[in-house]
């Protein structure tokens, strides 16, 4: 193997949604970096079955202050 042309390679520490931790290796962050998860397998539809939407960016508050009453009449 080469040397010098990798990058590094070291412990890190991952947090799940509910607090769980534990220790893997990886190239993200610098050694003994936190890795905390927004979604996981205990809250990622894929896993769970259960559909929920996360609005993580903002982008549904903005949809809805640009559209929000966009064909709606105004109950009196």
């Amino acid at each position: 193997m080469k040397q010098g042309i990798h990058p590094d390679y070291h412990e890190l520490t991952v947090v799940m949604t509910d607090g769980t931790s534990f220790k893997t290796r990886s190239t993200y962050g610098k050694p003994g970096a936190t890795l905390r998860l927004d979604i996981d397998q205990k809250t990622h539809p894929a896993w769970t079955g259960v559909n929920k939407i996360v609005d993580r960016g903002g982008r549904m508050s903005r949809f809805k202050e640009k559209f929000g009453n966009i064909g709606l009449a105004a109950k009196k």
